[in-house]
């Protein structure tokens, strides 16, 4: 992949300030290559920390907003106000921001989950549904070219019928009570007035879903779950276990943890059809397994053996120098960017561009809800539309 050389796409940042590890990680994949430049914020919820923190990434003055309120009336206004804004706040903090900028006619880049509640996703998906504005929302994990070579060797057929998919994320930083111990991170993902009513389903739960509909091609039609908090006292969830029920007749398998010890952050997807299987792990992110049927396991390499143009058009470096996470989620916002200067020239937006949106939004919240009745209900089977 190659660096554009059209104009910048102006932005503005809504949280991400002093001390938030996601705004840096937004900045970084919207800079490499080339098609964003940062220009107002409204950083933090605390105005002093907003200022600061606007002041320590070269804006200027009149440009750090103290509410995102200010900043789309403000940017609105201007004639080179933002065309595009970034919202990593934590979820109840998503809804908002969302609304009014759509309202004023910018586009959005939004982290994930999509919102709290339920509620609110549905009135923001009417939102933007009626917007002709672009909403992306960050399922950066879709963004390694082996992610997308997978998803291309499962659609063309290759494996055949799709029978099983098997996803897993678990994680172990929250085994212990680390939101009793001021850690920032910890403290608003087990509240559920910021978190909304799910934990763990809404972390990393809703990545792993998103993941196995992508790679598969699959909708999920009925969720079986089971949710679990394991800390004392922890309100919400931090371990869900869950069955899948695809579209096709095919069966899936969802495990989000993040009191499973030994690791840190343990995502991977295998799909298997009736005559060949995949697998993908993120810690080693540049190879592919394919096994097909009475043959033994073969390596596909990014930019190398077996890796087809589904994989290229997102490669940045020649195959055996490792990509990783910061690519991953740069290959979102390029997508990103290809989509607004198509939507602002009048044009079509490319149907390649695989970049998850409102739509994929709406289906995680409806994920996150299914589970918690299903769980609710003793793990019996709930109807995901419903």
């Amino acid at each position: 992949m190659t660096s554009s050389f059209a104009r910048p796409i102006r932005y503005g940042m809504i949280g991400g300030g002093r001390n938030a590890l996601i705004g840096s990680i937004h900045r970084i994949a919207a800079k490499m290559d080339g098609n964003f430049e940062l220009v107002a914020g409204a950083l933090s919820s605390e105005a002093e920390r907003a200022k600061a923190s606007a002041a320590d990434l070269g804006l200027s003055p009149e440009r750090g907003y103290a509410t995102y309120e200010e900043m789309a009336n403000a940017e609105s206004g201007r004639t080179d106000g933002i065309e595009a804004v970034v919202i990593c706040t934590p979820n109840h903090v998503h809804a908002g921001p969302a609304i009014a900028f759509l309202n004023a006619g910018v586009h959005v880049i939004c982290d994930k989950p999509l919102t709290a509640t339920l509620e609110e996703a549905e009135e923001l998906h009417s939102i933007a549904k009626a917007s002709d504005k672009v909403f992306v929302l960050t399922h950066n994990y879709t963004g390694y070219p082996m992610v997308r070579e997978a998803r291309s060797r499962v659609l063309s057929g290759e494996l055949g019928e799709i029978r099983l998919v098997q996803v897993e994320y678990p994680q172990d930083w929250l085994a212990k009570p680390l939101e009793n111990t001021d850690h920032k991170q910890a403290d608003w993902r087990t509240d559920p007035a910021r978190s909304g009513p799910g934990g763990c389903v809404a972390d990393i739960g809703t990545h792993a879903f998103h993941l196995a509909r992508f790679v598969s091609g699959l909708g999920v039609d009925r969720i079986s779950a089971e949710l679990t908090s394991f800390v004392p006292g922890r309100p919400l969830d931090d371990n869900v276990h869950a069955m899948l029920k695809f579209e096709n007749g095919a069966r899936g398998m969802l495990w989000a943890s993040q009191v499973a010890p030994g690791h840190e952050n343990g995502l991977r997807v295998r799909i298997y059809g009736e005559r060949a299987g995949l697998e993908w792990v993120q810690a080693d992110p540049n190879y592919l397994w394919l096994a097909e049927l009475d043959q033994p396991r073969v390596q596909i390499t990014r930019g190398g053996h077996g890796s087809g143009a589904d994989a290229a058009r997102y490669i940045r470096v020649p195959a055996g120098h490792p990509e990783g996470y910061f690519e991953a989620f740069a290959t979102i916002y390029t997508e990103a960017a290809a989509a607004i200067r198509a939507c602002d020239a009048g044009e079509s937006i490319p149907d390649d561009l695989l970049q998850p949106g409102i739509e994929d939004g709406l289906e995680g919240m409806r994920f996150i809800y299914a589970c918690l009745e299903s769980s609710r209900k003793s793990s019996a089977w709930v109807d995901l539309e419903n």
